[in-house]
């Protein structure tokens, strides 16, 4: 007779379950009480809920490949955060001697002189025109395993930069999130989907506000027909808003599109939310006058309330210093804020150098 009693089993939910995760993260050097540990703490749980929820073995392995993939892309960006970055598309099939070619050689390395890095697909074409203008230290390569492109460039190739990917979609979230710019040039399938993605995450708000140039040779009119559907079948048909053309620039000369992307950035720093309320952190602040403007030039996108300059919110942790604009926003109008964005940057801002906070907001 086998007298051996059953082994507990315990839900994820149960206090003593939470408890035994807790230990385990202070064993590896956490707080269970941080913001940190909360969230390692709830992926943890999420991880073995898997075994109550009974997912099959591809799905299982699915998400162990992905979260291995993001993580390990996190780990690598880590060690490069004090430079922004500029992410590049368009066809792996464009030659060294096409003049798209050239002009995206021009365009990676004017943006590597101005002290940005440069992220590609780490295929040829385009991405290795990317690369090539800025050279590999200062370039990243985000390459897709695919059955007719099975290694990266020899630029980028060997390179500790180099992260490989087995979904498009891990790929995707690192080309978006570690970026504070997007240059496009003419590509195929895989490159319109590129940036109509980009697009639509900023037109609904998923993703923060950044330029975004489409770039060409002189001559060309891969834009111009691309522009020409935009305007005629989505804003014609009433299937986008005349503000979302704000949110990307064509141009065919690198100087000028280097420009745009770096004059982005003038005054402008970074933006969150807080609730309904979009943070704007600004380099320097504004005069009383151009904050007025603001508000009547862009009171569509103000729910209640005004725009004001003010300090950080108390839940902010990061950029204490810089000084703020803020105001409940709607939550619509995307392509407006970022007009918006352009306005603030046309503005003379105040000299804080010599300024108490208190005399500020």
């Amino acid at each position: 007779m086998n007298t051996t009693e059953p082994k507990q089993v315990r839900k994820t939910d149960d206090p003593i379950f939470r408890e035994h995760l807790a230990d385990l993260l202070r064993e590896c050097g956490g707080d269970p009480e941080s913001f940190a540990g909360r969230m390692v703490s709830d992926l943890a749980l999420n991880v073995f809920k898997l075994v109550t929820d009974g997912r099959d073995s591809g799905e299982l392995k699915l998400l162990n490949a992905s979260f291995k993939e993001l993580r390990y892309a996190y780990n690598v960006f880590a060690g490069h955060s004090d430079r922004q970055k500029i992410s590049i598309f368009g066809s792996a099939r464009t030659k060294p001697e096409h003049p798209d070619y050239i002009a995206c050689v021009d365009f990676s390395r004017k943006m590597s002189e101005r002290g940005w890095h440069c992220i590609t697909g780490a295929g040829d074409g385009i991405m290795k025109a990317g690369h090539e203008g800025p050279g590999a230290a200062n370039s990243f390569g985000l390459a897709i395993r695919l059955p007719f492109e099975t290694t990266a460039n020899d630029v980028i190739a060997g390179d500790n930069k180099l992260i490989n990917f087995r979904y498009f979609f891990t790929r995707k979230v690192m080309f978006v999130s570690q970026c504070a710019a997007f240059a496009t040039f003419p590509g195929g399938f895989g490159t319109q989907d590129e940036i109509f993605e980009v697009l639509t995450l900023i037109q609904t708000g998923k993703s923060p506000m950044v330029p975004i140039v489409l770039c060409e040779h002189e001559g060309g009119n891969y834009w111009k027909h691309w522009d020409n559907y935009v305007r005629r079948s989505l804003l014609d048909s009433g299937l986008i808003s005349p503000e979302d053309l704000n949110l990307y620039h064509i141009t065919r000369d690198m100087e000028e599109a280097a420009a745009y992307v770096d004059n982005f950035y003038k005054n402008y720093h970074s933006s969150r939310y807080h609730r309904d309320d979009l943070i704007i952190r600004l380099k320097n602040p504004l005069q009383d006058g151009d904050i007025a403007r603001l508000n009547e030039e862009f009171g569509k996108l103000i729910k209640k309330g005004e725009i004001v300059q003010r300090g950080p919110y108390e839940v902010e942790n990061e950029f204490m210093e810089l000084p703020r604009l803020a105001f409940t926003h709607t939550k619509h109008d995307f392509g407006l804020v970022r007009r918006l964005i352009d306005r603030i940057n046309e503005f003379e801002p105040v000299d804080n150098s010599a300024l108490d906070p208190s005399e500020i907001y």
